[in-house]
């Protein structure tokens, strides 16, 4: 799934590149099978230091603590009007790119897999999860100047690309609007990242039957996490499920383009993963130390 760009530039680069992130420490294309948990069935724990529910699994507890920035923090790069300029946008994207990956590497049993199936596994859905983060964070989304974070201000562009690089950032913005509408809570996103992320359609995964597997314990996490949480939503947990297939619907190189060209230029956001996943947090950017 290569992605490669043309005429890709590098202005300024946000601070967020050179210092926090230097030293910070369903299945796609169908939903996958309902796994009905019983309770209990998860080792789950009382007390949730987290978000103050009496009841909250073990396992989701340290899927949601192994989030890299609360919430909050995102707004730093957010300016009072709620209307955010070029730099802007590339930082915060940069905040929700790093935190997708450093995140997957600080959950239970992600990183006991093999350096191969991780690379794998967050090449193929990094875009899913970048949307369920903007959405967590409530990005704001604003056609002129994620239209000008594009660099599409700076060369003439025959009007029909114009309009179907709109319709992209359409599709866009109305998912992370429809993840808002169902107000999904931290441990909820949490499980739907783990859910998006154990995949088993990554080519050359090493154990499929164990990716599987943590795919459905997350998933059954999250169910039994909406029954408990959420008992008058008895259709909560559907439609959260159901939301997973539609974000493919966004596409990789539409958020390349929007959010990541100015910063890496043609430098595809898979090999950017890789180097993130190899370095670990000693990773520095490498491919902006001349900017």
């Amino acid at each position: 799934m290569g992605m490669r760009r043309e005429g890709g530039f590098i202005p300024k680069v946000p601070s967020f590149w050179n210092s926090t992130l230097a030293h910070s420490a369903v299945q796609r294309g169908r939903v996958p099978p309902t796994q009905h948990c019983l309770p209990g069935q998860l080792s789950l724990h009382n007390g949730d230091p987290l978000n103050g529910h009496s009841y909250l699994s073990s396992y989701i507890s340290l899927l949601v603590r192994a989030e890299p920035y609360a919430t909050t923090r995102y707004g730093q790069c957010m300016q009072p009007n709620n209307i955010m300029g070029i730099d802007n946008i590339c930082e915060l994207a940069a905040r929700l790119l790093f935190s997708a990956v450093e995140w997957a590497r600080n959950i239970p049993f992600f990183p006991e897999l093999q350096l191969t199936d991780q690379v794998a596994l967050l090449r193929l859905v990094w875009s899913e999860l970048f949307v369920l983060n903007a959405s967590q964070c409530s990005m704001p989304l604003h056609v002129a100047p994620l239209l000008a974070a594009a660099g599409l201000h700076a060369s003439p562009m025959a009007a029909d690309r114009v309009v179907a690089f709109m319709d992209h950032i359409r599709i866009f913005q109305e998912q992370v609007e429809k993840l808002k509408a169902l107000h999904v809570d931290s441990a909820e996103y949490s499980c739907l990242k783990a859910i998006v992320l154990f995949t088993t359609d990554a080519c050359g995964l090493s154990d499929v039957a164990h990716i599987e597997n943590l795919q459905e314990k997350s998933q059954c996490a999250l169910e039994e996490y909406c029954r408990s949480q959420y008992p008058n939503q008895p259709t909560r947990f559907g439609k959260l499920l159901l939301r997973l297939p539609s974000l493919r619907t966004v596409s990789s190189q539409v958020i390349e383009q929007l959010f990541f060209v100015r910063l890496v230029g043609k430098t595809p956001i898979e090999t950017l993963i890789r180097d993130m996943l190899l370095s670990g947090s000693n990773f520095n950017w490498p491919y902006l130390g001349s900017v």
